[in-house]
């Protein structure tokens, strides 16, 4: 049987499919439990992981010490690929929402099957660049939004990653996220963050279903999104 391509085009894809091939046969699987910690900021950036199953949140402190959450992660996506790369320690540190299942892909084995190929470390290297780009550009913009923009803009990510319909124009953001997640994917306190959904509640913009955040009218946070 062979082994299944990561379902990550935009990593994987620019390489030649018998290089990606090895790759992912030289994985070894990984298992984290609900709220499990995959790596710290300051670890070691020995290699990436493919994600299986599950949900996966990359958080970093700020200056002021309050986390911030830059990504949250679902299956068929990569984290810790600019270890690859550099081999410099981790950036950020990750830690599952759920129960998931990875693939690790050492920095070794990377660099035994792709460093030697020029024209793939380029096509990495533009990819993550890109990434690092938008990330920071993403990051920027979100500092000059007022705060309730900051949490539109976090809902409505949430739904176009996790998003299933549940009614005419309802969207069910099937991941469980406390209010302090959702403000630190939002970059406010959870104090902010609560005041804003709280709001958003009782104008029934917003509602709970099951534990769940469901989008009741779309166009009302998109328009706090901006």
């Amino acid at each position: 049987m062979k082994p299944e391509l990561p379902r990550r085009p935009e990593f994987f894809s620019g390489l030649p499919a018998d290089i990606a091939a090895r790759l992912v046969a030289r994985a070894t699987p990984v298992k984290l439990n609900p709220d499990q910690t995959l790596f710290l900021a300051g670890d070691p950036g020995d290699g990436c992981y493919m994600i299986d199953e599950g949900v996966l949140k990359v958080e970093m402190a700020s200056e002021s010490g309050i986390n911030r959450i830059l990504a949250i992660l679902r299956p068929g996506t990569v984290v810790g690929e600019l270890s690859l790369i550099d081999g410099r320690p981790r950036s950020a540190s990750v830690a599952a929402l759920k129960a998931s299942r990875l693939r690790f892909i050492s920095r070794a084995a990377f660099d035994d099957l792709v460093a030697g190929d020029l024209a793939s470390m380029r096509m990495v290297a533009a990819l993550l660049a890109g990434r690092l780009r938008d990330t920071n550009l993403a990051l920027a913009s979100s500092n000059f939004m007022p705060v309730k923009g900051r949490v539109a803009v976090a809902l409505v990510a949430l739904a176009e990653g996790f998003g299933q319909p549940v009614g005419p124009g309802r969207t069910l953001i099937k991941v469980r996220l406390s209010q302090s997640d959702i403000a630190a994917m939002a970059g406010v306190s959870r104090e902010t963050a609560s005041r804003v959904l709280n709001d958003w509640l009782r104008k029934g913009d917003i509602s709970r279903l099951a534990g769940y955040y469901c989008i009741e009218r779309p166009a009302a946070i998109e328009q706090a999104a901006g």
